[in-house]
This record gives structure tokens, C-alpha cells and sequence, in this order.
């Protein structure tokens, strides 16, 4: 869970520059907003726009070259920064860090940086060994720097042993382990999430469907495996893969989805309905194309199923959490909605309103909930958002059994 964390990779003079290329890449695919600062030995191997295109952010090099005069640069990253990576590390630049030395645009960020710093070395093996890279390194673990230990194998000098700078993918492995929650309030439970549109078809052609992306879903789903469940996703047609240590079910019509929720139902802990259900179908399907006839057409539809009232009527000790997509009047709609449902908690947000709703990045949503509560979220990433809603769900039920 990378998305909307904050990360400044130090890239030093090595060789190994070539992975601190892909570090970058894999971090920004993994949700982080990287931003990158390089040594003048280091753009000797790799030139600054590498790091721009896979960042998608300006990188740094010289710590007199102020990109936004409104701020001091290296100042302004030191405090920007969640975490702070040195990769790769070399021997000149942790014994700089070791004796406080601060003399480009690197040591002067490391130096006025609060965030955790993370150094990567790599090096020849027999400098990995030398006294004083040794005794440099333990002074920077006793001055509360962490170390990402080099990997054995055949180095560029020629030399077979310690010193390759660890791979990128391992990297960003321990990375998402360091910024998963340690609390896991959903683990023993199996918890069962409803996604995107479903599409209900007038003919083999044509169908009735909404706007809706399936990312709110999709967001649920993962931060609910992330926070220890045994996470299910119902989902209808949508152009996201499903997120990791989830199980995917894929369906198509309202009728589909019914179906596959009420299937984990009964061995569910929690489901939650966050999909844009078709309310109405056509009655009657045509097996061939309607062809086009002068003058209006219409086309007779009826209801489908109410997903979510079925539940609420079937619950037993389910924790039962919908979701309501609104234009006007949205707290009034969501209270009624949690009430005609028997809902436990509903997560209401005006589609109209700007970065929020159907196909966004983000989204703005209240949670209304039974013993009258009502709280606000703001603007945040969809995955972000989905996080703090379970997060808050799950503190709100053990208060509640206090």
C-alpha cells in the first residue's frame, strides 16, 4: 500500500546506478510519489531524465538550482519525505554522512531530513570490508540509520562476494512492509466486497449499464486483505486487475451478482457493497440485434433484485457496510438508505462533486452509521480512502462492544 507515500531516493556514483533506475520505476508503480536526487558522479553513468520519466517528477542535482523560488529545495524534500532511500549507497557518501559532512545536494537533504533513511551500499567487496567503511557504517547505525545489507555474487570490478546493491524488487518488498499496518483488525475474518457496474443486456449487442470504474471497490478489496482478511471480490465488468491475496469472482448481471454474494453469504464476517447495481432490467431480452425501425422505440424494464435489502433482511451476525451514490440531499438519502436496508454503515458521496464518484482517482465521502454516527472524509486516493473508512469501522465496533 504505496499510494499517497512520499519517497526521495539518493542515487550516489556507482555502477549500480542502473537499479536505482528501476527502483524508481517499481516504487511509482506501486503507488509512491518518488522523487529523486542524484550526485554529479552519479550522472555520470545515468543521465537525470531517466529517473524524470520513470518518476514522473523533476530530479535533483545541485543544491543551488532552486525549481520553485516560493521554497529552499533541499529543505523543502528533507521535510516533504516519508522515507528516504540511499541507492545505491557508496563509501564516499556514508563516510560524508558518518561525520556530518554536507557538501551537495544529497548530504544536505540526508543531513535536514526527520524521515527514516534507508542505505543501500554497493561496492567492491574488499571496500565493503575496509575498517573505515566499517566503522563509518556502525556509526550511522548507532546514530539511527538503517541498512539494507548488499547482496553476494559477481560484481562489475570483477571480484565474486558482498557488495551488489540488493535488487530493486526486494527493495520495494521491504518498502510495503515498512508502511503496512501492523494492526490487523480484519485477520481470522472473511470478508466479501461488491464492485463495478453490472451490464444487463437488451440484446446480443446492446445492454443497460452506469458509469461506474470499479476502482471504490477494488480499493476496498485491498485494503481489506491488507488489513489480514480473507478478502472476496464480486465484481462486474471492469478494466482493473484484481488486487493481490484477493480472490476474484467475475460477473455480469445484477441476477450474477445475487447469486455469488448470497453463495459467501453465510460464511462472510463482513460484505460490503460497494458496486453499482443496475436498479432495472429490460424484460424482455432479444436473441437478435433489434434492427432500427422508423420512429421512436422504447423498451419495457422492470427491477431487479435489491441486493443489499435481501441482505439486510438474511444478516445474522454479518457486519453489513453499502455504499450510496448521490446527486443532491446526500446525507438524507444515506441516513434512509441505512434505515430501509438495515445496514450497518453506509459510505455516501456526491457524484457530481469534482474528484469524486464514478471513473476518479479520489473521492470525498461521508460514513453514516448506526448509535447516529456521521463523519466526514476528504479528498484522498481511493486506496488511502478505503483504508481509513475499515480502519475506522473496525475502532467504531470494538468501542462499541466495550
Amino acid at each position: 500500500m504505496l499510494t499517497s507515500k512520499k519517497i526521495v531516493v539518493c542515487v550516489t556514483g556507482g555502477i549500480a546506478v542502473y537499479k536505482a533506475v528501476a527502483l524508481v520505476s517499481k516504487l511509482t508503480q506501486a503507488g509512491a510519489d518518488v522523487k529523486v536526487i542524484m550526485t554529479k558522479s552519479a550522472m555520470e553513468f545515468v543521465q537525470p531524465l531517466s529517473f524524470q520519466v520513470m518518476s514522473r517528477n523533476d530530479v535533483y542535482f545541485d543544491t543551488f538550482d532552486e525549481k520553485d523560488s516560493s521554497v529552499i529545495a533541499h529543505i523543502n524534500l528533507a521535510d516533504w519525505a516519508d522515507l528516504v532511500i540511499v541507492a545505491p549507497a557508496t563509501a564516499n557518501v556514508i563516510g560524508k554522512l558518518a561525520n556530518g559532512i554536507a557538501d551537495d545536494m544529497v548530504t544536505t537533504t540526508l543531513l535536514a531530513t526527520t524521515a527514516n533513511v534507508w542505505i543501500a551500499p554497493a561496492m567492491n567487496v574488499h571496500m565493503y570490508d575496509n575498517a573505515a567503511v566499517i566503522r563509518n557504517i556502525n556509526q550511522l547505525s548507532k546514530d539511527g540509520y538503517s541498512f539494507i545489507e548488499p547482496s553476494e555474487g559477481f560484481l562489475a570490478c570483477g571480484y565474486v562476494g558482498k557488495g551488489r546493491l540488493e535488487e530493486p524488487e526486494k527493495i520495494v518488498k521491504l518498502v510495503e512492509e515498512y508502511f503496512s499496518p501492523k494492526d490487523l483488525p480484519l485477520k481470522g475474518k472473511k470478508v466479501v466486497v461488491t464492485a463495478g457496474p453490472t451490464r444487463e443486456r437488451i440484446d446480443p449487442v446492446r445492454f443497460l449499464t452506469n458509469f461506474s470504474s470499479g476502482k471504490m471497490g477494488y480499493a476496498m478489496a485491498e485494503a481489506a486483505a491488507v488489513l489480514g482478511a480473507e478478502t472476496v471480490l464480486i465484481s462486474g465488468p471492469v478494466c482493473i486487475d484484481a488486487p493481490p491475496n484477493v480472490s476474484l469472482i467475475s460477473v455480469e448481471s445484477a441476477k450474477d451478482m445475487y447469486e455469488a454474494v448470497l453463495e459467501e453469504f453465510d460464511t462472510a464476517s463482513i460484505v460490503i457493497k460497494t458496486a453499482a447495481v443496475a436498479d432495472y432490467k429490460p424484460k424482455d431480452v432479444h436473441a437478435q440485434k433489434m434492427k432500427k425501425q422508423p420512429g421512436e422505440a422504447s423498451i419495457v424494464i422492470e427491477r431487479t433484485t435489491d441486493i443489499l435489502a435481501e441482505l439486510g433482511q438474511r444478516k445474522k451476525s454479518q457486519l453489513l457496510i453499502g455504499f450510496a451514490a448521490e446527486t443532491n440531499d446526500v446525507i438524507h438519502y444515506a441516513k434512509g438508505k441505512l434505515e430501509k436496508k438495515n445496514a450497518d454503515y453506509i459510505i455516501a458521496n456526491d457524484v457530481t462533486e469534482a474528484g469524486s464518484g464514478f471513473g476518479t482517482e479520489t473521492n470525498s465521502v461521508t460514513l453514516v452509521g448506526k448509535n447516529d454516527v456521521e463523519m466526514q472524509f476528504p479528498h484522498l486516493h481511493k486506496k488511502e480512502l478505503a483504508l481509513q473508512l475499515l480502519q475506522t469501522i473496525m475502532k467504531l465496533e470494538k468501542d462499541e462492544t466495550k
